[in-house]
């Protein structure tokens, strides 16, 4: 599938995924037709359009709204091709003291993009989901654990629509906006990293490797599917050492709703879980396609029973080179541990 002379709107554009997937869609793309960033937020919208002028990037199209807002979502969505759905209330501790606030954006603002999506000729519909939705424990990762089940089951109500609908669920993204490692390097001059425990490990992955994965969603998706990338884990204390060899750890303990690992297939999900070869993929239990079709089309293989993926007892691993490495290409050019 090309997506030349296609419409594309990202909801949540203005966040560190949103502007990444911008960059590759102009880069990849440059005859697309339309694409629209949807936000509520004024001042972020303005920053990007600074990045993105509409002498350079004639497409591109500002859009404030909010997913709360339903009708807002259909008038955005007219003459829209592809959505990709990445707006949401993210910070697990912010979601636990304001529980009604993440609800209305994660489960509300869900349900209205496939409403809206649903009610206008959109064609492909890309959620973005998370690592917390698996087994979740905290508010924020049950909101989203529904928001995927609300995505996957749209495929079972939209009739004769062609519409597609599928997930994407991946890790911590490495250098994004309140992640740990731009958080450790501005706490570096003071001698001091706060780590909330020394056993706690993480799913890392790049802003490219982020948005490589809904590119293979929006091309490859049948609809129903949850795909999740093979990627390596990191310890938090070597991202310490990787950022700040010298600075004291100070152990400040977990933060309402954390986990010490995290998971993003648990042993529930194997049987409904295939290997794709780059990618995982969560199969809907119902499909209006042939199980036969999907598997010889791209050579899928079940898990075995049992099999769970999680960040403690992965096969692959970041070393602190690797992190600092990383660091350097996806984070700062300039930086120097």
């Amino acid at each position: 599938m090309t997506l030349e002379n296609k419409s594309i709107l990202i909801t949540g554009g203005t966040g560190s995924l949103g502007k990444a997937l911008t960059a590759h869609i102009f880069k990849t793309y440059p005859k697309i037709k339309k694409l629209i960033i949807l936000s509520r937020d004024e001042q972020k919208q303005f920053q990007m359009a600074q990045e993105f002028p509409l002498s350079e990037y004639p497409q591109i199209r500002f859009f404030l709204g909010d997913v709360r807002d339903q009708e807002r979502l259909i008038r955005a969505f007219q003459g829209v091709d592809i959505v990709i759905h990445a707006a949401a209330m993210k910070h697990v501790h912010l979601a636990e003291y304001n529980p009604d606030e993440c609800i209305k954006t994660n489960i509300g603002g869900a349900q209205n993009v496939i409403h809206a999506a649903l009610q206008t000729n959109v064609e492909n519909v890309v959620a973005l989901s998370t690592d917390k939705a698996c087994a979740p424990i905290n508010l924020y990762g049950a909101t989203k654990l529904t928001s995927d089940k609300l995505f996957v089951a749209a495929n079972n109500i939209k009739g004769m629509n062609p519409i597609k609908f599928s997930v994407v669920r991946y890790g911590n993204v490495m250098g994004s906006n309140g992640s740990v490692i731009p958080f450790f390097m501005k706490k570096r001059p003071e001698g001091k990293l706060p780590i909330t425990d020394p056993n706690m490990t993480r799913f890392n992955i790049s802003l490219q490797g982020g948005v490589d994965m809904v590119m293979h969603a929006i091309q490859h998706a049948w609809g129903g599917e949850i795909f999740i990338p093979k990627i390596p884990s990191y310890k938090i204390t070597d991202v310490a050492k990787a950022v700040a060899p010298e600075c004291t750890l100070d152990v400040v303990g977990i933060r309402p709703g954390e986990k010490i690992h995290e998971e993003m297939i648990t042993p529930s999900d194997s049987f409904y879980t295939y290997d794709l070869g780059k990618y995982y993929t969560i199969l809907p239990s119902t499909h209006g396609w042939k199980l036969a079709d999907f598997i010889e089309k791209f050579n899928a293989v079940r898990v075995p029973e049992n099999f769970a993926y999680n960040s403690e007892t992965n096969t692959e691993w970041d070393s602190v080179d690797d992190l600092r490495r990383l660091i350097v290409e996806h984070v700062d050019p300039n930086f120097e541990a």
